[in-house]
């Protein structure tokens, strides 16, 4: 991973009201799919059921990249679910590598690297309405947080799904 800034709006994501969701996962493989699933069951039967699916995968490539990239002990996933969207915050204990779309720490192409390594935040730029990360700790910097917001309300579903998505190569 390379460290860069993010490439969403500054604005925190944790000011957002509506209701908190915390899991914390040890850094096994098994973390992605426990977060996707937690992630899934607490949207499913919500006004937000039309992004379930965009959640799901989203909060399963930043999970995933947490584990392959830190040797963190804990993997800490915060969803926070308001009235219009949803964010969704992926906190571990390196705080000085911030993930960077299209970047990479070997100096492959990123283009190869995506086609070789997955391709977890491009997806973000994608399917999120925005995403970044975070580094917390004031004076003593101890974690960083990865987080995105997707809108999930009945009437901005409908608006994404009208949208037009650019593919992405492989």
């Amino acid at each position: 991973m390379t460290s860069a800034n993010t490439t969403a709006p500054s604005t925190s994501p944790h000011r957002q009201d509506g209701e908190n969701y915390r899991l914390s996962l040890p850094n096994t493989a098994r973390s992605a799919g426990i977060a996707r699933h937690f992630v899934a069951s607490l949207l499913t039967g919500t006004p937000h059921c039309g992004i379930v699916d965009d959640a799901r995968l989203c909060v399963t490539e930043v999970v995933a990249n947490a584990h392959r990239h830190t040797r963190t002990s804990l993997i800490r996933v915060q969803v926070t679910v308001g009235t219009e969207q949803v964010t969704v915050s992926v906190a571990d204990d390196t705080p000085w590598t911030a993930p960077a779309a299209g970047a990479t720490s070997d100096g492959m192409n990123p283009t190869r690297h995506a086609q070789e390594c997955g391709r977890g935040l491009f997806l973000l730029d994608e399917l999120a309405l925005a995403w970044g990360s975070e580094v917390c700790g004031c004076c003593s910097p101890s974690h960083k947080a990865v987080w995105f917001t997707l809108a999930g309300g009945a009437e901005t579903t409908a608006q994404q799904s009208a949208r037009p998505h650019t593919p992405i190569q492989a």
